[in-house]
């Protein structure tokens, strides 16, 4: 039934976009029943972050952009608390393609919502913190490719289905991971990251981007971001890969979107990232 949901959304042509509302853990369940042929042949917006995952995994590698980014219930219910460049970045990437797209940054972030239990809390995020930017944990000026990525717990439920990218899909990526809030250990992080290692995909990617933690300290996302650079530089040996943490992307807010397959370029030494073409015709 979940499945038929999103078959309809898409072969219904007044439908131009699906939001969806919320994440979860299980939407890898949907994958088997997705008719492949309604998607490919109805190409259109889609968007979510976390378990949607699975879904923009997917359907871009059958061939459509899929967009990484807020969903309903987390993200644009709170549009109005959030700062205005929010509201306008999401319509400037969505509604009014551009051929060289800049990303606003933030300055500061919530790192969840407010008790929604209490009807009072609905539409109010968490107490805004200050926030520092990018890291560039290593690598140095512009590096650019193909976006592809997500929450890498969720990308994780994937390996092994046919679902999952083949051999061959990581050339020429920015590859991008976002932690759920679960708030993953960096123990398992390292597991993770060790499996793309023996899959080769540092070898094959243009960059690594972590998206900004949710409910890590700072003194636990610094640690994080040193098994990051220990796995990929050290174990691996991939120390002129350029890998940035912090990014602006994933289980807090305001976030930016990250739209699959189409490229991303980052300047290192300036924090500056855009895309060199637009996401929707």
């Amino acid at each position: 039934m979940r499945a038929k949901d999103i078959n309809d959304a898409f072969s219904d042509p007044e439908i131009k976009a699906i939001f969806i509302s919320i994440g979860g853990d299980d939407s890898v369940r949907i994958l088997p029943f997705i008719n492949k042929e309604i998607i490919i042949n109805n190409p259109k917006i889609i968007m979510g972050y976390s378990d949607t995952t699975t879904l923009l995994t997917y359907f871009n590698k059958l061939g459509l952009v899929t967009f990484n980014g807020p969903t309903i219930m987390a993200g644009f219910s709170q549009m109005e608390t959030l700062p205005n460049t929010f509201k306008q970045h999401t319509y400037d990437l969505l509604f009014n393609p551009s051929d060289n797209y800049e990303y606003p940054k933030y300055n500061t972030y919530c790192d969840g919502y407010a008790d929604w239990s209490d009807e009072a809390n609905l539409g109010k995020t968490a107490e805004m913190k200050f926030d520092e930017g990018l890291r560039v944990m290593q690598g140095s000026g512009l590096v650019r490719g193909e976006l592809f990525g997500g929450c890498i717990e969720v990308l994780e439920f994937m390996k092994g289905t046919r679902f999952y990218p083949d051999e061959g899909f990581w050339k020429g990526k920015v590859l991008f991971f976002e932690t759920s809030d679960d708030v993953p250990s960096k123990s398992l992080i390292r597991s993770i990251l060790r499996n793309y290692g023996v899959q080769g995909v540092f070898n094959e990617v243009e960059a690594i981007v972590f998206g900004r933690g949710r409910g890590y300290t700072n003194i636990q996302k610094k640690e994080l971001d040193e098994v990051i650079k220990e796995v990929i530089s050290i174990e691996f040996g991939n120390n002129k890969l350029p890998i940035i943490t912090n990014a602006e992307f994933g289980h807090t807010d305001p976030q930016i979107i990250m739209p699959n397959g189409i490229v991303m370029e980052i300047d290192l030494s300036t924090a500056k990232i855009s895309l060199p073409e637009p996401c929707v015709e």
